[in-house]
């Protein structure tokens, strides 16, 4: 199993160490993904590089593509490769979990329109206005999209994406 963690300048550095390290505990080989193979900066100034750069066709190659929030979100929408890779996962069947801010990379890959979603709240508006069904929960999931509030809801996110792949415990 693959995954990758979307990654960009001012990510939230919980919000990329956590799942980078529960996806390695459920057995998945984890990639950093970035618009391009560089070293990026957290808002605290935690750097990590990216392993791979992001093309529309990495959609194939994961099953789960987990996107960070922070400020990060704003600049990853930016990236054309970014919005189609999501696009194409999402339209594939493959799970996208964003949280915090990141729900704005799902409203620009045209992909919460009619889908119960979440965010932090200073992004409700943009959702609404994406056509998306908000709901003021900490985490939800609509079909193979998982949303979630903040670093605090990311238990539950897992929680559900565990759900989604089939398990209700991590594997031995």
């Amino acid at each position: 199993m693959r995954a990758a963690i979307l990654v960009e300048d001012l990510f939230d550095e919980r919000e990329l160490i956590y799942p980078f390290y529960r996806l390695k505990e459920m057995g998945f080989r984890v990639d950093l993904v970035g618009p391009e193979v560089k070293t990026y900066r957290s808002k605290l100034g935690l750097e990590v590089k990216a392993d791979v750069s992001a093309e529309p066709e990495l959609a194939e190659a994961y099953d789960v593509i987990w996107i960070p929030g922070g400020y990060a979100p704003d600049r990853l929408r930016r990236s054309k490769k970014i919005v189609e890779m999501v696009r194409r996962a999402v339209e594939r069947g493959k799970i996208v979990a964003a949280v915090c801010h990141a729900p704005w990379v799902l409203i620009s890959a045209g992909v919460v329109k009619g889908r119960r979603v979440t965010g932090f709240h200073s992004i409700w508006d943009d959702l609404r206005n994406a056509g998306a069904n908000l709901v003021e929960e900490e985490a939800t999931v609509d079909g193979n999209i998982i949303t979630g509030t903040g670093p605090d809801a990311m238990p539950e996110m897992m929680r559900l994406l565990m759900e989604l792949m089939g398990s209700s415990s991590i594997p031995k």
